[in-house]
């Protein structure tokens, strides 16, 4: 499999540090809020990335972090008259619930910067004592920017040009406008831990390095995020994560691209700016992990009501592909019947395809069109005219399960209808048995007013739609 380094800017082959096992750290939320739908990008692509890896035979241990303490979430704890650990404990279980709705795995460990703070500590430590570090009387401490001569090769900038736009702002007292805080000085009625510098909590940066290192080691495989975590997000982990630890940080960084809404950048002073929640209210959670997956992950996305429908439509005729097929599979019987092996190897062609392309920088969605086309081929070859085998029906469902399982699509299971429903079609079928026609025509009309279009095939009546 070859992955895009954004730190060499080319594709590389994965190689692990250990064969058969891959370890991610994937930066997760600052919990003050619902996640937008930006958010969910990173979320929905790097866990089908697991499912990818773990589906072709490695062992993945995933790290996805909770920022639960941060100038946001006190802010959001003063607005609603509350305090840090009510306001991330909420969101937390919202963020939880979105994931779960985009059908987003639990990762390996879900790390919380002040469960970690400990780790936090010894590390700053550790960069004093090397002088890569140094603290203020207000108790800050800072990371010497310049100190690290290979600052910057992660996001491709010269020193000199990101010195240009670096300041000082009011109350800090940096010996270097590119310097960083690693931690900050508790402010009155701030929250604070003790520490060597006095009371005082973490800066963002240097969590991610600290419960990257407690939970992966100090060389990890894989670090991924959005792209605008580069700089100086991940630019700063970096540096302080090698000039801590003497190694280097990550062998691979993967970044996926932005989302624009209306074909312009997501922002709340446009107005444009949306909550999982309140797409996945109207239109569900699952066509927004389509969404996420239907383009390459590092090219940017747009978001619009037109978007989302189609999505959902697209997903209409996956999940009817594989209800017909789940249809004939319970009305089928026998094994294969002549002619039925080349159906299957003309089925397995699309699982070629669907590997060839996740191999490739992780093209899900070339993955997706395959998909596409194996229901295509499905529908084509496998149906209630062609009346196949129990063993193709058998075969060519768990293809297509194997497939979509893989991009964490087709997880609602829909029942073709409810009991109320199911006893219609069985009195229809008696009363066309009986020859009373009808009858058969009053149910059919009965469905039909309920939005339930039926189609009688040799294997039975079918639901075609609801």
């Amino acid at each position: 499999m070859k992955i895009y380094n954004t730190m060499t800017r080319k594709k590389e082959e994965l190689k692990t540090i250990h064969e058969g096992e891959v370890r991610i750290y994937a930066c997760g939320p600052t919990v003050y809020n619902f996640i937008h739908i930006g958010n969910a990008r990173p979320i929905c692509v790097f866990d089908t990335l697991r499912r990818y890896l773990e589906y072709r035979g490695q062992k993945v241990t995933f790290v996805q972090n909770f920022t639960d303490i941060d100038d946001k979430i006190i802010k959001r704890a003063n607005e609603e008259n509350s305090d840090y650990l009510t306001v991330s404990e909420k969101y937390i279980a919202e963020y939880k619930k979105d994931a779960s709705g985009l059908n987003v795995r639990e990762a390996s460990v879900h790390p919380r910067a002040t469960e970690n703070i400990g780790q936090i500590i010894q590390m700053v430590k550790t960069l004093e004592e090397k002088g890569f570090a140094y603290s203020t009387q207000y108790g800050d401490v800072y990371f010497r920017t310049n100190r690290f001569s290979e600052y910057g090769k992660l996001s491709h900038q010269p020193l000199e040009e990101l010195e240009a736009g670096a300041r000082i702002q009011i109350g800090e007292t940096k010996e270097d406008p590119m310097d960083f805080a690693l931690w900050k000085g508790a402010k009155a009625g701030e929250p604070y831990w003790e520490s060597p510098w006095g009371k005082g909590r973490p800066g963002w940066h240097i969590e991610c390095s600290a419960m990257a290192r407690r939970y992966l080691g100090e060389t990890i495989d894989i670090h991924c995020g959005g792209q605008d975590l580069i700089f100086p997000h991940h630019e700063n982990e970096v540096a302080q994560s090698e000039c801590c630890n003497g190694v280097p940080f990550a062998h691979y960084w993967m970044h996926n691209g932005y989302i624009n809404v209306d074909n312009r950048k997501m922002s709340k002073s446009l107005n444009n700016f949306f909550t999982v929640r309140d797409v996945a209210q109207q239109y569900g959670y699952e066509p927004i992990r389509y969404l996420m997956l239907s383009s390459h992950y590092r090219s940017p996305i747009n978001y619009s009501v037109e978007i989302i429908e189609q999505c959902k439509s697209a997903l209409e005729r996956l999940y009817n592909c594989r209800d017909d097929l789940s249809f004939l599979q319970a009305h089928s019987e026998g094994g294969f019947k002549e002619g039925e092996q080349a159906i299957q190897e003309k089925l397995l062609t699309h699982k070629t395809d669907f590997i060839t392309a996740m191999d490739d920088d992780f093209n899900t969605a070339d993955a997706i069109s395959a998909l596409f086309e194996l229901a295509r081929d499905i529908n084509a070859n496998v149906n209630a005219k062609s009346n196949p085998s129990k063993a193709l029906c058998d075969f060519a469902l768990s293809l297509y399960n194997e497939l979509a399982e893989v991009l964490g699509l087709l997880y609602n299971k829909k029942e073709q209808a409810d009991e109320d429903v199911q006893q219609l079609i069985e009195q229809r079928t008696q009363a066309r048995k009986a020859k009373n026609w009808a009858e058969a025509d009053r149910i059919r009309d009965e469905l039909k007013a309920r939005g339930i279009t039926i189609k009688d095939t040799p294997q039975g009546t079918i639901v075609v739609n609801e």
